[in-house]
């Protein structure tokens, strides 16, 4: 006689960035024991290949490619995920830094929160189209997840600057013309970017400075010195220190 099967319940989301409607179910144990082995390990590169690899698997709607969403649209889709699958509530511990006769408190503070309520915090003022000149502008995306993989293959600062902008861009616009990244070489990309002046590739740079935030903030008061302590949590990784 077969087992019996278990109805497993489904969520709908739309992902802040994208805009996207995803159907997801929670991951099931076996994900669950792959993910906590990789959090285990503390590797980075790990960790992300088996979120990656349980968002795929959870992820009900046709059509959806993890590596192509924003990166900030992949980490709130798996806090969501985590929050369906595991429980909504999180506790996490600090360390209270407020100073008391010349050294640190160090009291362990425990506070608890609602992964439901981590929002993604959106710049108004920041612009995807930059004007490089009077006849020149680029229009930019967000970085895609598969720009984690790339880079970790560079080495230094600059050439992940580089690699983050080349990747980023959507169209150059030269007054006449809208050239898309996708039709053109990544040679022509890279030469391109290279041509820019200084003050003109920092005006790219501004657009990644301004990037979304996973955000959420917690007041704490130290049970032992009294400090009341303001914490504002962002990325993925300190939701689940």
């Amino acid at each position: 006689m077969a087992l019996p099967k278990i109805d497993t319940p489904v969520y709908d989301l739309e992902l802040p960035l994208s805009k996207k409607q995803i159907r997801f179910r929670p991951f099931l144990v076996k994900e669950q024991k792959n993910l906590m082995m990789a959090m285990e390990a503390d590797d980075k590169e790990t960790i992300e290949r088996n979120i990656k690899q349980v968002l795929t698997n959870c992820t009900l709607t046709d059509g959806v490619v993890i590596d192509n969403l924003p990166v900030i649209d992949v980490e709130f889709y798996f806090i969501q995920l985590r929050a369906r699958s595991v429980g909504e509530i999180v506790e996490n511990r600090y360390i209270c830094t407020n100073e008391v006769d010349g050294k640190q408190c160090d009291h362990k503070m425990d506070a608890k929160f609602n992964l439901l309520d981590i929002s993604v915090d959106i710049n108004p003022d920041a612009k995807d189209i930059i004007k490089i000149n009077e006849s020149i502008s680029i229009k930019l995306k967000y970085p895609e997840f598969s720009l984690v993989e790339k880079l970790k293959k560079k080495e230094n600062a600059v050439d992940i600057a580089f690699e983050v902008v080349i990747d980023s861009i959507e169209y150059i616009f030269d007054g006449e013309q809208y050239h898309y990244a996708a039709e053109v070489t990544r040679k022509e990309l890279t030469d391109f970017v290279e041509s820019l002046n200084q003050e003109q590739f920092g005006r790219l740079e501004e657009f990644f400075n301004n990037l979304p935030k996973l955000n959420k903030k917690i007041d704490l008061k130290c049970g032992k010195c009294g400090f009341d302590h303001a914490i504002s949590m962002e990325g993925l990784e300190s939701f689940f220190e």
